[in-house]
């Protein structure tokens, strides 16, 4: 699986290829700054590519601007973003395509291998990750979501994830069924239309939460 790399800090950047190579991706290229992002997506085509948010010359937003740009030129282009911090509004950005193949996940992440390894599949297989922390702080507020149980705001976080409805069981110990029932109450209480599709689900859950 072949990989691109857009980060600036050269120490996190080899971190990163040393562990996507030991899993057998192949890195093509990594870049270190806005700029030689776009054409290097562009001209490499990869299966997946690994940038950070803020990238020089600015840090503020040149990475994702890239990488939407990127996917403009080449749709489905699967994506994951990294950032420093919580950044909803860059996640919301991101997963407004509804093409699938994106993710948002904190650096932090990083240092559990296992899980940002799958993450990075899971995006190059075209689903949708979306970073626990960030679905979180968006299910903290009040309001409208105080119409769920304990249990369905459970089961909405872990949608927001882009989970499955079997995965969600698995995560909770419950039956695919008990999912499904949490699912449909949770739609019909917050005015949804129900979908059996990852990506149109997490996009439904961020629009209502941004709403």
């Amino acid at each position: 699986m072949r990989v691109v790399i857009a980060e600036d800090h050269a120490l996190l950047r080899d971190g990163l290829t040393r562990i996507l190579e030991a899993f057998e991706f192949e890195v093509v290229t990594t870049v270190d700054n806005g700029p030689a992002l776009l054409p290097a997506l562009t001209a490499e085509r990869p299966d997946v590519a690994v940038v950070d948010v803020r990238l020089p010359p600015t840090f503020t937003d040149e990475g994702l601007q890239a990488a939407i740009a990127a996917r403009a030129t080449i749709p489905g282009l699967p994506i994951l973003v990294l950032s420093q911090h919580v950044e909803p509004l860059y996640a919301r950005e991101l997963l407004g395509d509804s093409g699938g193949g994106v993710g948002y996940l904190l650096k932090d992440r990083v240092s559990n291998v296992a899980h940002f390894v799958d993450a990075v599949r899971r995006v190059a297989s075209g689903g949708t990750v979306m970073d626990p922390e960030v679905i979180g702080r968006l299910l903290e507020r009040s309001g409208p979501l105080d119409v769920l149980t304990l249990r369905e705001r459970e089961v909405l976080g872990q949608m927001a994830e882009g989970r499955s409805n079997g995965a969600i069981a698995a995560r909770l110990f419950v039956t695919e069924k008990a999912v499904s029932k949490h699912i449909n109450s949770i739609f019909a209480k917050l005015g949804l239309p129900p979908s059996d599709d990852d990506n149109r689900r997490v996009l439904a859950v961020l629009a209502y939460l941004d709403a």
